[in-house]
């Protein structure tokens, strides 16, 4: 199978090609803006598998894919408050590109990585299959951009019926490869836990499911051997947890210390999620998905892998 990646310098994109080659036979085209400039690891990963790094006005339909996977997006949430309404164009714009490409290659797959902040404000209990996307659309603010480009794109998908469109909604997602600075609640756990510094928390709880590579090379490669269907899953593992869990869990394995302090200002692109999770099981339903870690499984699994290759 030939697969085009675009917006293969993202976090999440650089652990599947990772995962793609070490573990299947897929051949990959990644799309990127600057080669030049791709993470010295992946760019060896890469190349061998011959792996060709591309920039995107080397993207045509004289090339032949099986398989289109859209990650051009906005993951770390400072960047997203800087990118501001440019969310809309950039997302439209690159949605667009492979949604050309479709109307000319009919047969190829496309998987597009959407996100749970498509169901907008919906989170003060975990979202399900009967959920709705909840905006204030009379009193729209700026953290609401990204999670309603995501829902636009996701409309534009459903409005195609006839090509094979499946969005990944990506809800919270680590690997040992999480920039140390980038404005995530983990990005500071791995900072405190490099430095032995106290980590200062707010005291109120939160609830993730923080999906892992390998979980996600299993929804990717299922849903890319399945029947051709257009439509929508949400990401999940065996179970989410809760931050004060999480930190208690953290400081049994690796000792991390840690402090509760009033409300402090933070980062959020699109606004506050107490359950920011979802018991929509339809990737089980419709490709056979059943996740092999929990959040804390698989967060201790890739935070040991972290603080082992800086020993």
């Amino acid at each position: 199978m030939k697969i085009a990646i675009l917006g293969a310098t993202s976090h999440i994109a650089k652990d599947l090609i990772a995962s793609i080659a070490r573990q299947t036979t897929y051949q990959c085209d990644l799309f990127m803006r600057a080669p030049a400039q791709f993470a010295p690891e992946i760019r060896a990963i890469s190349e061998q598998r011959s792996f060709a790094l591309l920039d995107y006005a080397s993207f045509d339909d004289s090339r032949l894919y099986d398989a289109i996977i859209n990650f051009v997006g906005v993951g770390d949430p400072a960047r997203a408050i800087q990118m501001g309404k440019d969310i809309f164009t950039v997302t439209e714009q690159y949605d667009n590109l492979a949604l050309s490409y479709l109307q000319r290659h009919p047969q190829c797959r496309y998987i597009y990585l959407s996100s749970g902040a498509a169901y907008g404000t919906n989170f003060e209990a975990p979202v399900t299959e009967t959920s709705k996307a909840v905006f204030a659309v009379n009193a729209l603010q700026p953290q609401d951009w990204y999670g309603t480009a995501k829902f636009q794109a996701e409309c534009r998908h459903r409005a195609l019926p006839a090509f094979a469109i499946v969005d990944v909604r990506v809800f919270s997602y680590f690997s040992h490869r999480q920039a140390l600075d980038a404005r995530f609640f983990l990005s500071d756990i791995l900072r405190a836990l490099q430095s032995g510094a106290v980590l200062e928390v707010a005291p109120d709880d939160m609830v993730r499911d923080y999906l892992v590579p390998a979980d996600f090379l299993q929804l990717i490669d299922r849903i890319l051997q399945s029947s051709s269907c257009n439509d929508v899953v949400d990401c999940y593992t065996l179970a989410p947890i809760g931050k004060f869990d999480l930190l208690a869990a953290l400081g049994e394995q690796f000792g991390l210390q840690y402090t509760v302090v009033g409300d402090q200002a933070k980062i959020n692109a699109t606004g506050p999620k107490a359950n920011y999770y979802s018991r929509n099981r339809k990737a089980e339903h419709l490709f056979g998905y059943v996740p092999g870690d929990s959040s804390l499984s698989g967060l201790l699994s890739e935070i040991r892998q972290h603080l082992n290759a800086r020993q």
